[in-house]
């Protein structure tokens, strides 16, 4: 053992596997990466204070749907149209998240399960700041969703479902990810070889008429009307 790394740091040099496995049964990998003795810290200015502070009550509007759907385009018009209102927003984008908090994920299905968990946690501290957090994911999976619905006060988590077909989303196709998917050089795609399950109860739905997508202001008005009517632009 030596030292090393800065202030408090300890450093191991293991020269056999019988040490290595001495300092394993010291040190059990369950334990390793749960805290404990941990206790919440209460601070004189809460979420109520912060509300009336900014005019506006703290929510998470968490947009999902097949890749292609508009969830992107949404929270960005959506963020606009709130930002033209004086309403402070926070966009945090399922693609931009992988580029540095979620960065040591891939897309199994374990990976896309704590992906989601931490954006939900996250979302719940900018809700909790009083921002209306505008969570924009795939999503794929109506559990996950829901465990993040459960981190907040129901009233507070608005869950918009782009309500896209398949066949419109891969016309799209932005960022061609559906025709390397149909080659193949891309497994377990949501809407081609990996599921995508379908809010049950969603408070906003968003859908073609007439097989024409509504464009992204009629998009983000729904959405703004729908919170101006619950109360979350005012404190």
């Amino acid at each position: 053992m030596s030292g090393g790394g800065g202030k408090g740091s300890i450093r191991f040099k293991i020269p056999n596997k019988l040490l290595y496995a001495q300092v394993i049964e010291c040190f059990p990998m369950s334990s390793l990466g749960k805290a404990t003795n941990i206790f919440w810290q209460e601070c004189s200015v809460g979420k109520l204070d912060r509300q009336k502070l900014l005019n506006q009550k703290g929510c998470v509007v968490w947009i999902t749907g097949l890749s292609g759907s508009g969830k992107s385009t949404l929270a960005c018009t959506l963020g606009r149209d709130l930002h033209g209102r004086g309403k402070l927003s926070y966009i945090l984008d399922g693609d931009n998240l992988r580029h540095g908090l979620n960065k040591d994920l891939g897309f199994k299905a374990e990976d896309r399960a704590e992906n989601i968990r931490r954006v939900g946690e996250v979302a719940k501290l900018f809700a909790d700041s009083g921002l209306i957090c505008i969570a924009s994911l795939i999503s794929p999976y109506r559990r996950d969703r829901d465990s993040c619905r459960a981190l907040l006060p129901e009233s507070s988590f608005i869950e918009v479902f782009m309500n896209i077909p398949l066949e419109i989303c891969e016309a799209r196709d932005p960022k061609g990810l559906y025709k390397l998917a149909r080659q193949g050089n891309i497994k377990g795609f949501t809407g081609i070889d990996d599921p995508y399950e379908t809010p049950l109860n969603c408070e906003i739905e968003i859908k073609p008429e007439d097989g024409v997508c509504p464009p992204p202001a009629a998009m983000s008005s729904q959405v703004v009307t729908f919170l101006e009517e619950r109360g979350f632009l005012h404190a």
